[in-house]
């Protein structure tokens, strides 16, 4: 597998809302596949440039994603392993927002902010903030608000995702169900409630919040 790719810059390239770059590496020219801002702020023609290569093989075709960051990579991984997600729009989110504000946007529920990416619905930005809030907060942690760490206590992880993706299939934004899990949490619900439990008392409290 391509992690990492350094030679020099032959050509950028950009086909239909794709664009890229050859990068000339010891003789043999790699096509890497950028988000729109890294596009836009690459050197010039004939420069050094090294890139963290994502390699994705299938049946298809290979095809090499560049990011001058790891992070960014590390990110863009994050995003495609989420159902819906493919590479295209996860490039899309990335060129959308810097890391620390897709982050940010992905832990706190900031629907409209991953809207602005292109191809991204409502539907698939509460997928986004359900599935990898927490794992981002543990990856990511520097940058995110330490207050938004804060997890439910009392539920463990499984029930808490059983929840989550109930409450998302009932229509309430990711940031309505954080909010109603830590109140049920805060009123005392017993430690071995199960996921039912969960539900039904957030629901409640999800009703009296609207009401």
């Amino acid at each position: 597998m391509i992690g990492w790719l350094q030679g020099r810059l032959a050509e950028p390239w950009q086909q239909a809302n794709r664009c890229g770059a050859l990068l000339i590496c010891q003789g043999v020219g790699y096509e890497v596949q950028l988000t729109l801002r890294q596009w836009q702020r690459l050197p010039e023609v004939g420069s050094d440039l090294g890139l963290h290569v994502h390699h994705s093989i299938r049946d298809d075709g290979w095809t090499l994603y560049g990011f001058l960051a790891r992070q960014e990579r590390d990110l863009f991984r994050e995003l495609v392993a989420v159902s819906g997600v493919g590479p295209q729009m996860a490039l899309g989110l990335l060129g959308a927002l810097e890391v620390p504000d897709l982050v940010r946007a992905i832990v706190h529920a900031d629907l409209r902010s991953l809207c602005l990416a292109p191809g991204v619905g409502k539907r698939t930005a509460e997928r986004l903030s359900v599935e990898l809030r927490q794992r981002l907060q543990e990856r990511f942690a520097g940058l995110v608000d330490p207050l938004e760490e804060e997890e439910v206590a009392g539920a463990e992880a499984p029930c808490r995702e059983e929840v989550q993706i109930t409450l998302v299939a009932l229509g309430y934004e990711p940031l309505e169900i954080h909010r109603a899990l830590r109140a049920v949490a805060a009123a005392g619900i017993e430690g071995s409630a199960s996921a039912d439990d969960w539900i039904r008392e957030s629901l409640r409290w999800l009703s009296r919040a609207v009401a």
